[in-house]
């Protein structure tokens, strides 16, 4: 595992080298009032009644840079809690570099372990190639700005919400397992959710996802957003193959604006 992530270093140190000869205006610049550096959420996970494991998610600054612009580094990590560590141990770690600017993926580190599944990715992102390094000798071609799993969801978070159309369909290009996907999701609403911390105002959506894989329908699982500037998930709740999963906020500080919380 250090193996693969010293190289995958070595290749970041790389690219980011050749980053400095491009002029920054050739790149992506988007509007971002979504997130800022020193972001922290947290999250519990239930399996039926019982909490099952926490998860969390911060963005900080870094000194790296590409084409002389500033990166972002997002932490994603999850692990299981009390009894879940003795028949399913879950110790999960997400990292991506992000252009600060055009909220676009740099590097992305991934390390899984699931109840002794394991998964080890070290991706680097040529974005003015159009291609990612896999990190084990492959590189694929790629369109321009494609996301990691875990930039994909920070960039969804500066799209323009304010008018959106129940039954829109919105769409990511992400590269995750070796292969480029387009991850989409569709919103069918708002609504106020109640939550163990608070009722806040949500934009509720429904991810479209392949049958027969996890879900038994596409819209088995539906997905809170605040419906804010902020856009943080507040709820995600799925039914399963072998029963129900929720996922709910339990905390947030370092927002860039205010919480859609109703007091």
């Amino acid at each position: 595992m250090k193996t693969h992530f010293l190289a995958a270093t070595f290749l970041l140190v790389g690219i980011l080298a050749v980053a400095q000869d491009k002029k920054p205006e050739e790149l992506r610049r988007i509007k971002n009032t979504a997130f800022k550096a020193g972001e922290e959420v947290s999250y519990v996970l239930h399996y039926g009644l019982v909490n099952a494991g926490n998860a969390t998610i911060k963005v900080e600054n870094t000194d790296k840079k590409a084409f002389g612009q500033p990166l972002l580094r997002i932490i994603g990590t999850g692990e299981t809690m009390g009894a879940f560590n003795w028949f399913f141990k879950v110790r999960d770690r997400y990292e991506s570099y992000i252009d600060a600017d055009g909220v676009f993926p740099w590097m992305f580190y991934r390390r899984v372990n699931e109840g002794g599944y394991k998964v080890t990715q070290d991706y680097v992102f040529y974005q003015h190639k159009k291609q990612v390094d896999n990190g084990e000798g492959k590189k694929f071609t790629s369109p321009d700005y494609t996301q990691d799993m875990l930039s994909a969801f920070f960039y969804a978070r500066t799209f323009d919400m304010r008018n959106a159309k129940d039954g829109e369909v919105l769409g990511v290009t992400t590269f995750i397992d070796d292969e480029i996907w387009t991850q989409k999701i569709k919103f069918i609403g708002r609504a106020n959710v109640t939550i163990r911390n608070g009722t806040y105002r949500c934009l509720k959506f429904v991810p479209v996802v392949q049958r027969g894989r996890v879900f038994k329908d596409e819209e088995d699982l539906v997905v809170y957003i605040s419906d804010d500037d902020n856009k943080i998930l507040v709820l995600a709740q799925a039914n399963v193959l072998v029963g129900s999963i929720k996922m709910e906020l339990t905390g947030a500080k370092g927002l860039a604006n205010p919480l859609a919380k109703i007091k």
